[in-house]
């Protein structure tokens, strides 16, 4: 069953147009904590395999030994999706690609952000500092979301990314990743 639940870390990722929000959960799968809010990088550097933020998603699905990554998908209240959603399709499309063989799920993230906010103001930090960390909390929503919707299903929640062959470099070449 493809789609049953297994023991381990998972992480989440929020995908903005600046930052990206990490966070993490305990291998049982019971609490989001907050990781890390990365710069996005607009290509890797020089000599490097990928951009910087999906370089540190990878090092933490591999320190982690994480099971699992969930990203958000933006949506309208309604339900449809825009450019937002475009983007965080091909993030994930991306970021699936660069965790193999760990599988990347979308899962729905409508109201993170907003809730995130909330939270943050609730929790009495001043909104000018929201900026800062709001990624990661977003991230925590859209993971411990995702962390209730397994304990209730039995399941794991959202779509499974497909990561598309590599383009370019030894894998598209038909050698190993690794060359």
């Amino acid at each position: 069953m493809p789609d049953a639940v297994e023991r381990g870390v998972r992480l989440a990722v929020d995908v903005g147009t600046v930052r990206v929000g990490l966070a993490a959960s305990d291998p049982d799968g019971l609490l989001a904590t907050p990781v890390a809010t990365v710069a996005r990088a607009r290509r890797p550097a020089p000599g490097e395999r990928y951009r910087r933020d999906l370089a540190q998603i990878v090092d933490e699905v591999r320190e982690r030994g994480a099971v699992l990554v969930y990203v958000g998908l933006p949506r309208h209240l309604s339900g449809v999706e825009g450019a937002a959603s475009e983007a965080a399709r091909a993030y994930a499309g991306e970021l699936a690609q660069a965790v193999a063989p760990v599988p990347v799920r979308l899962v729905d993230e409508r109201m993170s952000t907003v809730t995130a906010h909330q939270a943050l103001r609730a929790s009495g930090m001043a909104g000018r500092r929201h900026r800062q960390v709001v990624d990661q909390a977003a991230a925590v929503v859209i993971l411990q979301s995702a962390l209730d919707a397994e304990r209730a299903t039995g399941r794991r929640p959202g779509e499974r990314v497909v990561a598309d062959p590599p383009t370019h470099g030894p894998a598209a070449r038909g050698g190993a990743a690794g060359e």
